[in-house]
């Protein structure tokens, strides 16, 4: 029986896999391409003007000190590979982000030193630093740190080279989504920095890419594809930045077909975040990843583009399947979608129907969020429906989320609708995530929302299964008990939301919150268990 299942959740996993993913992985495992290590091209004279990029947060502490995902290492201690670090901090150890970051003109001495203890320390095509991904990044990185009027030495100029000509040759075709993305990036850079017919193919062959990827990537309403406000915000600073150094070459026509694709980015990104600026933590999403929603606006309004407006009432980001609500001194943000494309759902999380509440500006309901990446039992429990605010039917996850970046059957969302009358908003929607179980249910959930407060209806078509509703707190507010069913969350500034649950009964759970990678903050979740398959969850601020 056991193997039965795991044979289910493999062809649940697999099916939706393009032939390009197979066949794929398998040319990436076995191809061991030959660095080479030929001359590097002449560089390409700038004839336009490179704007400066967002900055991210520094993560040099010291010349050879690194604090990455919230965790210091030191390249006399750790070196550049090995199993002292974890395989995601190593990547953004080799991705030299902080050549862009904070005053990173203050750290020039180390970056340039830096540089070459790279080349020195990471021999061309071995190690984790020479993989396509960190690849892609630092040929940016390098690149940015160059135009920005800092001088590469010949041997970083021709590193730079090798490194392109090694990612020529290992495209992430088996990967697809914003690995490719990046890989195909990095070569446009390159090309665009570098001159003469190898230059050419590069710039070809990324530009081919990218004008395939960016309409299925980005869609109708401006979001990135994976459903993740934190890549879709990478993927803002992916397009800025394409503009900017075609620009920056005077490619006008290439700036100008990335340039159409801004500004409903940004609308998305705003509409997607809190009012304290950042971003919802749907899917694998955290801050500190992706430059701040400040430095990329500011990025975009050097570059020209408008910037979006403070969103208002209710708006249906209807290609992405999110819905942002104000109401009053409330912001809901609410997830009706997809959980990702159905070829590429590594970054999904199973929290179908779960949202997201600010109050007076302050967060309140949260998501956890995501502190690490890897196939721990605490990577699968941050993906699991329990940690997000949705409901949980017999302590099984909404979609099969498994290994790190896995899923095999996924819910999928039915009968949405949206109404507004009455001075409220009703947004409805179900899924069929749990159809597997007995009873095959199916769980509907109504948002009501007023200026005064929300409302949270669910109910289950199968009453005699056992569910939670689960509603987590932010770790800045403090939540009350007054009675059986009823209490108070007080808000950072000292402000009053009353609650009421009524459902079969209820417990405060202790849990944790992961607004950044490496942080695990201690919360308070609601947890409500349904009676006779339906519970109601009401929040008044008035």
């Amino acid at each position: 029986m056991r193997q039965i299942a795991r044979l289910g959740r493999l062809w649940h996993t697999v099916r939706y896999l393009r032939p390009a993913q197979i066949y794929g992985r398998v040319w990436h495992r076995l191809a061991k391409p030959k660095p080479d290590l030929a001359a590097p091209p002449a560089r390409r004279a700038i004839a336009g003007t490179w704007k400066a990029p967002a900055q991210c947060t520094p993560s040099l502490t010291g010349p050879q000190t690194f604090l990455l995902l919230n965790e210091e290492g030191t390249l006399a201690a750790h070196s550049w590979t090995g199993p002292s670090k974890s395989a995601l901090w190593r990547y953004n150890q080799h991705y030299f982000d902080d050549l862009s970051a904070t005053a990173a003109h203050e750290r020039s001495q180390w970056h340039r030193d830096l540089i070459a203890q790279w080349i020195e320390g990471n021999p061309p095509g071995k190690g984790t630093g020479w993989d396509p991904y960190p690849t892609s990044l630092r040929i940016v990185n390098w690149i940015k740190w160059a135009l920005a009027g800092h001088a590469l030495s010949e041997a970083a100029r021709h590193s730079l080279a090798i490194q392109t000509r090694c990612l020529m040759r290992r495209l992430e075709w088996h990967l697809l989504g914003n690995h490719l993305f990046a890989n195909a990036k990095a070569l446009v850079f390159a090309g665009l920095f570098f001159e003469g017919p190898e230059a050419a193919h590069w710039l070809k062959k990324g530009l081919g890419i990218l004008k395939q990827q960016v309409p299925e990537q980005i869609l109708s309403d401006g979001a990135q594809f994976e459903l993740s406000p934190m890549y879709h915000a990478l993927a803002v600073e992916d397009m800025l930045d394409l503009v900017n150094i075609t620009r920056a070459f005077s490619q006008d026509a290439m700036a100008d077909d990335f340039s159409r694709r801004v500004p409903a980015m940004l609308d998305w990104l705003a509409a997607m975040s809190h009012p304290d600026g950042d971003i919802a933590l749907f899917n694998d999403a955290a801050s500190g990843v992706a430059p701040s929603n400040q430095q990329l606006f500011d990025y975009a309004a050097r570059l020209g583009f408008r910037l979006p407006e403070t969103p208002q009432g209710c708006r249906h980001l209807q290609a992405s399947g999110y819905i942002r609500n104000e109401a009053g001194p409330g912001v809901l943000i609410a997830d009706v979608a997809a959980i990702g494309p159905d070829y590429l759902p590594g970054h999904a999380h199973a929290d179908t129907l779960s949202f997201e509440v600010s109050i007076h500006g302050q967060r309140a309901l949260v998501n956890s969020g995501t502190s690490l990446y890897g196939t721990g039992a605490e990577r699968l429990r941050q993906r699991g429906t329990p940690a997000h605010n949705t409901v949980a039917i017999e302590g099984k996850n909404s979609s099969d989320v498994w290994a790190g970046f896995r899923v095999g059957r996924r819910a999928r969302v039915l009968g949405l609708n949206i109404a507004s009358g009455d001075g409220q908003t009703r947004i409805t929607a179900s899924h069929d995530g749990y159809r597997y179980l007995k009873g095959h249910p199916v769980h509907r959930r109504k948002w009501l929302m007023r200026p005064d407060g929300l409302e949270i209806i669910d109910q289950i078509s199968s009453r005699d299964l056992e569910a939670h509703a689960r509603f987590h707190v932010h770790p800045e507010c403090t939540i009350n008990r007054d009675g059986d069913g009823s209490g108070r969350l007080t808000l950072p500034d000292g402000k009053i939301v009353h609650w009421r649950a009524n459902g079969h009964s209820l417990a405060v759970e202790d849990t944790t919150y992961h607004p950044e990678f490496g942080r695990a903050v201690p919360n308070k979740c609601l947890v409500v268990k349904l009676a006779d398959g339906a519970c109601r969850f009401t929040l008044n601020w008035a």
